[in-house]
């Protein structure tokens, strides 16, 4: 039976089958993926059998509590003694042997594949497979086992096209250039062939995604507020830490400096860090900065958030941005990391871009936007033209809490913390 998730999810999508009917599991073995309006779920084996029978096809919706697979388990005899398979939590790594010959020796599963025979691959890299309509084996994997990964799928992709390039061209070569000339002018003077729209539906993540923001847009008041931010010296600061970091195995990017400043700004406005209780009579002031990110990943948007920011050193958070965007982008991010947020952050500029206005992440009561960060002249203190880096960032807040005022001297102690990166250290605890 399909387990209740939590979270009052009712439903879950079935992503991927990772077994057939009649072929044998084993205990912890994995048997299903299954999206949810938050992440992708594993489901692995309860015990060692035979699978009897799939109940839901890939692509349909299975329901909370309705059977979603039988097994037979391998102590069972004769019919009747099968069971529905129920989830269980994240798998252990488990080996199996099969018979390499009559003599029943047994050997490892067969090179370059999983434990259980598969070629190891994440969802999200099947995902893209399936878009450009090719086959797992077609791919050469480079990661361990010879998992496939995007970027075997990417320079495969590109290969193609190259050899695409070459045949094209060579077949041009050989025909006269009027020939060649006229079948490009008819080629743009042919009207697009006329067909049916492809109809996708609305689920997971994505679905989610609609209904949260539709809700927020639609009840909350939203106040938005631009500033500019010069981040010369922070950028200077991280160059100098960088080689550090990397020591410790840690990637630094400008991300964790943009939680910590907003963790020491919220001391001095918390109601930035405050929510309102469902009645909105209630002004509830959060103990713990739980910083949340925008991902954008192929499930959908999702935002994990870092704990505890205030507690943390610049590498505990660095750390902490680099396992949740991982898991979040490969949408096997854990849902205890996606509850508790209490303000959030949208890198845009991440993506190229320069002004939003973000939507609230309800009951949160701020975002903001950061965009791209440009070299733009400005003038110093004595007047002379000088190259600054300049970043945007793009504040909403809900007006039902938080005005005008509030959130500009927020900003502006954020926006301090950040131009001058080293006064950071006399509020650190």
């Amino acid at each position: 039976m399909l387990p209740d998730v939590g979270e009052g999810i009712v439903e879950c999508e079935v992503v991927e089958w990772r077994v057939q009917e009649g072929e044998t599991i084993d205990e912890d073995q994995p048997v299903v993926d299954v999206m949810t309006d938050k992440a992708l779920v594993e489901i692995t084996a309860p015990e060692a059998g035979v699978v009897s029978k799939l109940h839901v096809a890939q692509g349909e919706i299975a329901r909370v509590h309705a059977p979603l697979y039988a097994y037979r388990p391998e102590h069972a005899e004769g019919e009747g003694s099968e069971v529905s398979g129920a989830a269980e939590p994240e798998p252990r790594p488990v080996t199996r042997s099969v018979s390499s010959d009559d003599s029943g020796d047994a050997r490892e599963a067969e090179p370059g594949r999983g434990p259980y025979g598969r070629i190891p691959a994440a969802p999200a890299v099947r995902r893209l497979l399936r878009e450009h309509g090719l086959s797992l084996e077609a791919v050469p994997g480079s990661g361990k086992q010879g998992r496939v990964l995007k970027e075997d799928v990417l320079s495969y992709l590109e290969k193609g096209k190259l050899e695409k390039g070459k045949l094209e061209k060579g077949k041009l070569d050989q025909g006269k250039a009027s020939a060649a000339g006229e079948k490009v002018t008819a080629a743009f003077s042919t009207p697009p062939v006329q067909g049916e729209p492809r109809v996708e539906p609305l689920r997971g993540v994505r679905a989610v995604m609609a209904r949260r923001m539709v809700e927020a847009a639609s009840t909350i008041p939203h106040f938005q507020y631009g500033e500019e931010i010069d981040v010369t010296e922070l950028l200077a600061l991280r160059e100098r830490l960088k080689p550090r970091a990397e020591a410790d195995g840690v990637r630094l990017t400008l991300m964790p400096f943009f939680m910590k400043a907003m963790a020491l700004a919220v001391r001095e406005e918390p109601i930035l860090n405050a929510r309102l209780n469902d009645a909105a009579d209630e002004i509830h002031y959060l103990p713990s900065v739980n910083v949340g990110m925008a991902v954008d990943s192929r499930a959908g948007l999702l935002v994990p958030n870092v704990k505890g920011v205030e507690r943390l050193s610049l590498l505990g958070i660095a750390a902490e941005v680099a396992r949740l965007t991982e898991a979040a982008r490969s949408g096997k991010v854990a849902q205890e990391d996606l509850r508790e947020g209490t303000i959030s952050i949208s890198n845009i500029g991440a993506l190229g871009g320069t002004y939003a206005a973000p939507i609230i992440n309800a009951p949160e009561l701020a975002i903001v936007a950061i965009g791209k960060t440009q070299w733009l002249p400005r003038f110093d203190a004595e007047d002379r033209v000088v190259k600054r880096a300049i970043m945007t960032v793009t504040w909403a807040g809900d007006h039902r809490v938080i005005d005008g005022g509030t959130i500009a001297r927020f900003c502006n102690a954020w926006k301090g913390y950040l131009e001058a990166p080293e006064t950071m250290l006399l509020n650190l605890s």
